[in-house]
C-alpha cells in the first residue's frame, strides 16, 4: 500500500513557474515508477510525465521542455518543475505510482494515486 499526497499548486500567472511535490509513505517508493497527470474541468485525465524506477523519463508532448520531472529516493518524493506556464495548463494535478518497470501514460494502468493539487495559470 502506497499513500500520495501532492502539494505546491497554487494560481500563478502566465510565463510563471510552480514546483509541485508528491510525498509518499512507505519503505518501497523506489520500487515504483511515478507519474503525473492533470484534469481540467469537463475534460478526462491525462498524461504530463513520468520517471522510471531508475530515472528514465518521457514527456507529453504539449509540456516537453517547459516542465521537469524528478525524484529523490531518500526523501520517498517525486517533484514536477513547470516553467512557461500557460493558461492551457491549469487543471488539478495527480502523481500516481505504478508497480511496472517501464511507466505508463494510461492513467487506469496506476495502482496508487494522491488527492491531487490545483493549478491555476491566469492573469
Amino acid at each position: 500500500q502506497v499513500q500520495l499526497v501532492e502539494s505546491g499548486g497554487g494560481l500563478v500567472q502566465p510565463g510563471g513557474s510552480l514546483r509541485l511535490s508528491c510525498g509518499a509513505s512507505g519503505r518501497t517508493f523506489r520500487n515504483y515508477a511515478m507519474g503525473w497527470f492533470r484534469q481540467a474541468p469537463g475534460e478526462e485525465r491525462e498524461f504530463v510525465a513520468a520517471i522510471s524506477r531508475s530515472g528514465g523519463i518521457t514527456y507529453a508532448d504539449s509540456v516537453k521542455g517547459r516542465f521537469t520531472i524528478s525524484r529523490d529516493n531518500a526523501k520517498n518524493t517525486v517533484y514536477l518543475q513547470m516553467n512557461s506556464l500557460k493558461p492551457e495548463d491549469t487543471a488539478v494535478y495527480y502523481c500516481a505510482a505504478d508497480q511496472r518497470l517501464t511507466p505508463t501514460r494510461v492513467a487506469r494502468l496506476y495502482d496508487y494515486w494522491g488527492q491531487g493539487t490545483q493549478v491555476t495559470v491566469s492573469s
